[in-house]
């Protein structure tokens, strides 16, 4: 590999801000609009062809994003107007590893200005062979990562259509293994709900499933007195990372011994009890396997603005976080909200104890189960990896910018 030059950033790349698109000028098509947070919508005009990328301008600034298809770069953003020949993937590494969100400017609004990133002097490879080399390293593990991404989803379609065929078609197997209410089960009226649901299952309250009650704890930021139990917490934030929807970055506290009961174990529950939105309600749920706490270092605790409870049957759990998740997506647990100091809290005991479910019988539940339990696993693994390789590239990312680390 050639020697790492000192240039100016101006010298390998062009930025140019995005386009003014206020929201009443949106219009359908497929182009995504990506802005300082990445794709904001989409639209039917491209500006950029792809390979592109994009920074944050404007609010969350200097964020580097690596874009694969045509797109329309919204005015919070800039964008790489000119790559001068250089290696697409590497300048985006090399934007990455520069850490620009740590140069905005601006007292109020957080800004990024083109003019100011320019004349920046910074050491790069200038040969192509030399870039595309780095950029072959790195890209190999996102690419891994992606693909661990796609696996992931694949896996979770696969619960949900299970969960949908079974739970809410009711076409279960029956005892010759064909579809229940397709093949003329028997269905009875339910008054409570309304509805027919399959004979011998039982309409219960939620509260009935609901084990132990763990609740959550905050303990200290560092160790002090009898705060000596080293955990990780589980925020609201990270409810969706969990379960492989989103970050995930508990930080460490630590809380008193004798809160150890809290630490949380496979088949614990954990719903967000504070917090959300006008258009997002509280109640986000995530669940414990033993390959979900494989991923954290210490011990796994949930905030004290969750609850964390376990089923008085753990092979229940898949059958209860899909129903529940299915009552969250419709906007149901709207109406079990209070507020408290202008924070929505979940009434989570009105909730449980006053709302109905159909309940499986054991023999399809569990046999349900059984076949969920092992796509779950597979996701946490995934995820689990996905951790390692995102802390490998993390690590050899500024190694290999500055040329502490060469490849052959």
């Amino acid at each position: 590999m050639d020697k790492i030059s000192t240039v100016q950033l101006g010298d390998l790349i062009e930025f140019q801000r995005g386009y003014d698109l206020p929201k009443s000028e949106f219009k359908s098509g497929t182009v995504p609009v990506i802005s300082s947070n990445g794709i904001l919508g989409y639209h039917n005009e491209v500006k950029v062809k792809a390979p592109g990328i994009t920074i944050g301008r404007s609010g969350t600034v200097g964020i580097p994003h690596y874009i694969t298809t045509d797109f329309f770069p919204h005015n919070t953003s800039l964008f790489v107007k000119n790559f001068k020949g250089n290696n697409t993937k590497y300048i985006f590494y090399l934007l990455k590893n520069l850490k620009l969100n740590d140069r905005k400017s601006g007292s109020g609004v957080p800004t990024m200005n083109r003019n100011h990133l320019h004349p920046l002097k910074i050491k790069a490879y200038t040969n192509t062979i030399d870039q595309q080399k780095i950029a072959s390293v790195l890209s190999s593990l996102d690419k891994k990562i992606e693909l661990n991404n796609k696996i992931n989803k694949e896996l979770e379609a696969m619960a949900k259509t299970l969960y949908d065929y079974w739970f809410v078609q009711f076409d279960f197997p029956d005892v010759n293994g064909k579809p229940y209410k397709s093949s003329g089960g028997k269905m009875v009226y339910n008054e409570e709900l309304k509805r027919e649901i399959p004979n011998e299952w039982e309409v219960k309250k939620i509260a009935s499933l609901i084990g132990n009650h763990k609740g959550g704890d905050w303990g200290k930021e560092q160790q002090v007195g009898n705060y000596t139990q080293k955990v990780s917490c589980a925020r609201g934030a990270d409810i969706k990372g969990l379960n492989g929807n989103g970050e995930l970055n508990p930080p460490v506290r630590f809380i008193l011994e004798k809160n150890s009961n809290k630490i949380l174990e496979a088949n614990d529950i954990i719903v967000e009890i504070s917090g959300g939105s006008p258009t997002q309600s509280t109640g986000r749920l995530a669940f414990i396997i033993d390959e979900t706490l494989k991923r954290f270092e210490n011990p796994l605790v949930c905030s004290n603005f969750c609850k964390s409870f376990s089923l008085q049957d753990s092979k229940l759990l898949y059958f209860f976080i899909y129903t529940w998740n299915i009552l969250y997506d419709n906007g149901v647990l709207f109406g079990w909200e209070g507020k408290t100091s202008g924070i929505k809290n979940l009434l989570f005991d009105s909730f449980t104890e006053g709302y109905s479910i159909v309940v499986p019988d054991k023999e399809i539940n569990d046999l349900f189960f059984q076949k969920v339990h092992t796509l779950h696993q597979m996701k946490q693994k995934n995820l689990q990896q996905n951790e390692e390789l995102s802390n490998l590239r993390d690590w050899l990312l500024p190694m290999l910018m500055n040329g502490q680390v060469k490849v052959k």
